[in-house]
């Protein structure tokens, strides 16, 4: 994936300064999954600071034009990048529908909410990647819907080998503005982290799901 590096060590500046992104590899975080992990990465943190949000805002409108031209539509995955989906399709000056992880259970048992036709251009924003498993499932929905899924465009990426095979089998081309390894490297240069922190933050980055596991 190529990056624009200013753009990518700003974003992750701009995620750290604003603790969006936590990073804590001595007292690390267990996720949901059962992980223990020394980042955790919130991005909804991001629509409280105004400059921060219109930064992320910009900046993602101008990598789905250069990426995939201007689409019909922008449809954001729920319930994370809503917020960061609306702002993006108000920059393009274009509709706006999102994805929800299943249908609901009454009323219309819409998945996809708002107006979408059938063979309409569509680009998808995500706030964050993990596995990719749950954005590839909004894909999937579109993809049933008759949609032409251009790409995705998110804000971060955890960068997982699992997630690159992920999107690579589904055919989806997916861009971020930054990633694991342009967080890490400004967390050094700005003194968020120590060289041994950083070392520890590479290992778990190596293998995720036995970092720590066996300590108390």
């Amino acid at each position: 994936m190529d990056f624009n590096k200013d753009t990518a060590k700003k974003t992750a500046e701009l995620l750290l300064q604003i603790k969006a992104i936590k990073l804590s590899p001595q007292n690390p975080f267990t996720w949901a999954s059962g992980w223990k992990s020394p980042i955790y990465c919130d991005n909804r943190v991001t629509l409280s600071y105004p400059p921060v949000r219109n930064f992320l805002k910009e900046e993602i409108a101008k990598l789905v034009e250069e990426k995939h031209g201007k689409p019909d539509v922008i449809a954001g995955v729920a319930t994370g990048a809503i917020a960061i989906g609306i702002l993006v399709a108000q920059e393009l000056g274009v509709p706006f529908i999102y994805i929800r992880p299943e249908p609901k259970k009454h009323g219309r048992k819409n998945q996809i909410e708002g107006h979408l036709e059938s063979g309409q251009n569509v680009v998808v924003i995500e706030d964050l990647i993990s596995t990719g498993k749950s954005s590839l499932n909004a894909v999937k929905a579109l993809k049933e819907a008759h949609a032409n899924v251009k790409g995705m465009v998110a804000i971060f990426s955890y960068g997982f080998n699992i997630a690159s095979e992920n999107f690579e089998k589904d055919n989806v081309e997916l861009t971020t503005l930054s990633n694991y390894e342009y967080m890490l490297e400004q967390a050094l240069d700005s003194k968020y982290i120590t060289s041994e922190e950083l070392r520890s933050l590479e290992d778990w980055r190596m293998n995720p799901s036995k970092w720590k596991q066996n300590e108390e």
